[in-house]
């Protein structure tokens, strides 16, 4: 998997704000390629692999409160906002489903892409998922997520996919 591909987001509280909010700052890592040396007598030469034509990006936001994550209107607002954010064209509002056992799950169809967000107050638990066209920046999206919501902590991977 190629560093491109893979990439681990971590918050960070930062302290001193008026509202009692508190704000997320993203860490990024990326994932190192393993790079190894050509068998004797085969070319070192590596074709370029083609660019993929879509990211798939998925993020855990961890320690939100339960409070906002059975927030329907909420949910359904961020998703929209990500949307925007990200530069994804809308093809009208999203599912929006409260869940009989606690929850909420949200499904944002897009042009040629989506967003999905399911949340778990129980485990003080979201899951978003959100795959766009390479051209577009999902990572947008999640930082929307983080700003809004007050996780402990938000994990997001991204891959190429196409």
């Amino acid at each position: 998997m190629s560093a491109a591909a893979r990439r681990h987001v971590r918050s960070r509280t930062t302290p001193g704000t008026r509202s009692g909010v508190r704000a997320c700052a993203t860490e990024v890592r990326r994932a190192t390629p393993l790079v190894r040396a050509p068998a004797p007598g085969l070319s070192s030469a590596v074709p370029d692999a083609p660019k993929s034509p879509f990211t798939h990006l998925t993020a855990d936001f961890l320690g939100v409160p339960a409070a906002q994550l059975r927030d329907d209107a909420l949910i359904g607002g961020l998703l929209v906002a990500a949307a925007g954010a990200a530069g994804l064209t809308a093809h009208g509002p999203p599912v929006m489903r409260v869940l009989p056992h606690d929850g909420v799950a949200g499904l944002f169809l897009l042009e040629g892409c989506h967003i999905a967000v399911h949340t778990f107050p129980s485990e003080e638990l979201l899951l978003l998922d959100v795959l766009s066209r390479a051209t577009r920046d999902a990572q947008k999206a999640v930082d929307v997520f983080a700003r809004r919501l007050t996780a402990r902590a938000v994990h997001a991977e991204h891959r190429a996919r196409g």
